[in-house]
């Protein structure tokens, strides 16, 4: 999701009274007005509906422009009011949500970034990332992806992305609600790994960093700093905490004084820009003022907003371009809206059309996953997708713990579970039996942990946590 780069830092040095003297000097609204950052969004979203096919898409198999989404969203635009020549049948979130129920999507060869991209923008569009279809749990797609012998790492730990980015998607597509989807212990776990690879300078990059001091003490990316700083913000690190305020100064040191732009290791362009403001953005920090206002007056917003054509709406991906750039004008409107990796789904103006669309009961017969947590409450934490075929509208935790022992991946998930039938308490799970105020508890989407019975009700798209303790 991110792009390699090679690195090269920015000095910035300012007499400290000529700093004083042009803050104090600069009129009401030397930085981009409230005025024309929503002409901006108005403009940007007209752009970004214009790359909409006759068929209503914008994503195909591979990495297109269903990004697009979550700048929607940001922008007060509903996914489901985006539709070709008036014809509502062929809106965008029904187009997109068919796409990702098909047995071919991504592809033949998937990785957890395609999985960590369709639940940000299924999220946005107002498409319950769980309960895609009968068949297609995007939360269980990525679940699968978990690295057991590197607990905290979703895909192979070297691409350090696809654990952010795991991150982003379990943290930020929230549950209908607007509830934690998954258990503290699992957030917890990739925060500690996205931590272990901050860079020395305070950003970070695509590549694994923990436990390799040259890599730790290279640059940082503005990019992949704007998406970790935002993952650590959405999984509930406040912005006060140490390492969110290294990045929030790594991206500050990377200001150009004139421009307002950040010198990415790909130079000043406006896709890096847009990353490095949403991660500001995500994280609560105003990309307008204080730290982010150049003594010349001008801000990453501002940047963003030069870069656009008005009103057509597009943004070049640098200034220098002559053409706009459809994933560069994604990026920025995300940024200039105030949003970060994806957004709630606002509610549409389309008659009829509801906030969320997401199955709703099992269809038997019809293959399907789940995601599914063990904590054993010693640290030893087991993350899986299981895989199994319900034979009627709903199932049962115990169901579904016995189809964990021999379809979860990755295996080993649960290897035992007592009693072994019947609706009864879980009395055991992997060895770890009950033990006085010790005892095995579910939540269900992130609900209070309560006794565990066999017999508990699982629905389509739920997110199991176990959990062992008092």
């Amino acid at each position: 999701m991110s792009r390699p780069r090679t690195s090269r830092r920015l000095a910035l040095a300012v007499p400290a009274a000529l700093g004083a003297l042009a803050l104090t000097a600069l009129p009401a609204f030397a930085t981009s007005s409230p005025a024309q950052i929503a002409a901006s969004k108005t403009n940007g979203v007209a752009y970004l509906k214009s790359l909409q096919a006759a068929d209503g898409s914008y994503a195909g198999s591979g990495l297109s422009n269903e990004w697009a989404f979550s700048a929607f969203a940001a922008a007060g635009t509903a996914v489901v009011d985006v539709y070709p020549g008036g014809d509502t049948t062929k809106n965008a979130r029904s187009v997109y949500r068919n796409l990702l129920s098909t047995s071919g999507w991504p592809s033949a060869s998937p990785v957890v970034t395609d999985y960590e991209r369709g639940a940000l923008n299924a999220y946005a569009a107002g498409i319950d990332p769980a309960r895609v279809s009968a068949s297609r749990n995007l939360v269980a797609n990525i679940y699968a992806y978990w690295q057991t012998a590197e607990a905290g790492y979703f895909g192979p730990s070297g691409n350090f992305n696809g654990t952010v980015f795991a991150a982003l998607s379990l943290g930020g597509a929230k549950t209908q609600a607007g509830g934690a989807r998954v258990p503290q212990a699992l957030t917890d776990s990739m925060v500690t790994r996205i931590r272990a690879n901050q860079h020395v300078d305070g950003g970070w990059t695509y590549n694994k960093a923990e436990g390799n001091p040259t890599v730790l003490n290279s640059a940082g990316d503005v990019d992949m700093t704007g998406a970790a700083m935002a993952a650590l913000c959405v999984s509930g690190v406040p912005n006060t905490d140490t390492d969110v305020v290294q990045a929030k100064n790594f991206l500050k040191s990377k200001l150009v004084t004139a421009t307002g732009a950040f010198n990415s290791l790909y130079g000043v362009n406006t896709s890096s820009n847009g990353w490095g403001v949403a991660g500001l953005n995500a994280c609560g920090f105003n990309p307008q003022t204080g730290d982010f206002l150049t003594v010349a007056g001008k801000t990453p917003i501002d940047f963003l907003i030069a870069n656009q054509y008005n009103p057509a709406g597009g943004f070049k991906y640098k200034p220098t371009d002559t053409t706009p750039s459809a994933y560069a004008s994604i990026d920025a409107l995300r940024a200039v809206a105030g949003g970060g990796f994806t957004a709630a789904p606002p509610v549409p103006v389309t008659p009829g059309a509801p906030q969320w669309v997401a199955q709703t009961a099992f269809t038997a017969g019809t293959a399907t996953k789940l995601a599914l947590t063990v904590d054993d409450g010693a640290g030893n934490l087991k993350v899986c997708s299981v895989a199994f075929t319900p034979t009627g509208t709903t199932t049962t935790l115990g169901d579904v713990l016995n189809a964990a022992t021999t379809a979860a991946t990755p295996s080993g998930c649960v290897t035992s579970v007592t009693p072994a039938s019947g609706s009864g308490t879980v009395t055991d799970i992997n060895g770890k039996a009950n033990s006085g105020s010790g005892t095995w508890k579910v939540s269900i989407d992130g609900s209070a942990f309560a006794a565990a019975a066999r017999g508990q009700v699982v629905n389509v798209g739920d997110t199991i946590a176990l959990r062992w303790g008092a």
